[in-house]
């Protein structure tokens, strides 16, 4: 699943590629994939976009009316914004064409789940919205306002705004939850998923099985740090990537994540991985466990 660097990344590529183009059609391949009947996604065609942007794991792509975008908040040529707002889930992606796309189709485990096209500028363009898989939880929201889609009403401060202090960090820590699942709680901390967190618990070396109320003022100012430090790392890292190098961007800089059976490279021991039904976590015991072993989210007693 694309996380926050790969989503900043995508956007920053989509506002330099699509930014004041009038969208001339949209197709839907798979009404799955829609997540609002109104306004219609049928009233997008023909406005301008305005900027693509991120907020959390999803991008928002904002139109205005008119052939041009205006420097007006909230409205231009006296009509309200709309906002095309994605999430990718697990097995989505995008695709940049350099051309008017044909209508889209849903069939085959790769499918397009919505299509759009652009002209303006003396060019064309297309942007195809994909997902792999058996399980299609690809969702597109056409919204007056991002703040009407309930994930990102609900999302937690950003990890790499100045506002999100230590201290505030420190508030979302008064819980008896495992450290791990309050990086990738969405409502808690926006942005990191299953592939960071591990990435962010190894460079703190911490447990991603100890409790988030049992870190001490040392402990949770090194999870701070580490996390804003690997995010920041890996947001640098991918600025400027196309959408087609963004996976293999995100893969290579991985340092224990899905590294299983391979040498910590910190330390040398051998990354170890704990399996549940849909996911998997990988961390390294010299590095983070005091060299335990964790068995499984069920049966691990190792909680430091």
């Amino acid at each position: 699943m694309p996380e926050l660097p790969e989503v900043n990344a995508l956007a920053a590529y989509l506002d330099r590629a699509l930014a004041g183009l009038i969208v001339e059609r949209v197709t839907i391949g798979s009404v799955q994939a829609l997540k609002t009947a109104v306004p219609p996604y049928t009233a997008l065609v023909g406005r301008t976009v305005a900027s693509v942007g991120r907020r959390g794991k999803f991008l928002v792509l904002e139109t205005v009316p008119g052939p041009a975008p205006s420097a007006h908040d909230g409205e231009a040529d006296g009509g309200p914004r709309l906002a095309v707002v994605v999430h990718l889930a697990l097995g989505g992606w995008v695709r940049v064409l350099d051309h008017l796309p044909t209508p889209a189709s849903a069939k085959g485990r790769g499918y397009i789940a919505a299509r759009f096209g652009f002209v303006g500028d003396g060019r064309e363009a297309g942007l195809d919205f994909t997902e792999q898989g058996t399980w299609k939880r690809l969702a597109l929201h056409v919204v007056r306002d991002p703040q009407e889609v309930p994930g990102i009403a609900a999302l937690g401060p950003e990890p790499l705004d100045e506002a999100f202090t230590l201290d505030a960090f420190r508030a979302l820590l008064r819980r008896r939850a495992q450290i791990k699942g309050v990086l990738r709680d969405q409502k808690a901390i926006a942005g990191i998923g299953n592939a960071y967190s591990d990435e962010i618990l190894h460079a703190a070396k911490i447990s991603p099985f100890a409790l988030a109320s049992s870190l001490d003022d040392e402990a949770s100012e090194r999870l701070y740090r580490a996390m804003r430090s690997v995010l920041a790392a890996a947001v640098e890292r991918a600025a400027g990537l196309p959408p087609e190098e963004l996976k293999d961007d995100k893969r290579a800089g991985m340092r224990v994540h899905r590294r299983t059976g391979e040498a910590c490279p910190v330390c040398g021991d051998t990354i170890r991985e704990v399996s549940f039904s849909d996911s998997a976590l990988q961390y390294c015991p010299t590095c983070q466990t005091g060299g335990k072993t964790l068995a499984d989210r069920r049966t691990s007693t190792f909680l430091k």
